[in-house]
C-alpha cells in the first residue's frame, strides 16, 4: 500500500513540476518568474526526494527476494 501512495506522490508531483515550467516559460515580468523559478526549485526538490524514496524501496523489495528464507 505504501509503494500505491508513493506513486501517487511522485505522479502529482511530476505534474506540478511540468505546470510550473509551463507557467514559467509564459510568465511576463521578471518578479513572476523569480515566484516561479522558487516554486519550481522546490518542486524539483520534492520530485527528488520521492524518486530516491521509490528507488530505495524497489532496492530493498530486490534484496528481501535474494535473501534466503530460513524454516525452523
Amino acid at each position: 500500500m505504501l509503494l500505491r501512495a508513493l506513486a501517487r506522490d511522485l505522479y502529482k508531483s511530476q505534474k506540478e513540476v511540468e505546470s510550473l515550467e509551463q507557467l514559467l516559460q509564459e510568465a511576463v515580468t521578471s518578479s513572476g518568474q523569480d515566484q516561479l523559478k522558487e516554486q519550481l526549485r522546490q518542486a524539483r526538490a520534492e520530485l527528488a526526494q520521492i524518486q530516491k524514496i521509490m528507488e530505495g524501496r524497489k532496492e530493498q523489495s530486490k534484496a528481501s527476494l535474494n535473501k534466503p528464507k530460513y524454516r525452523f
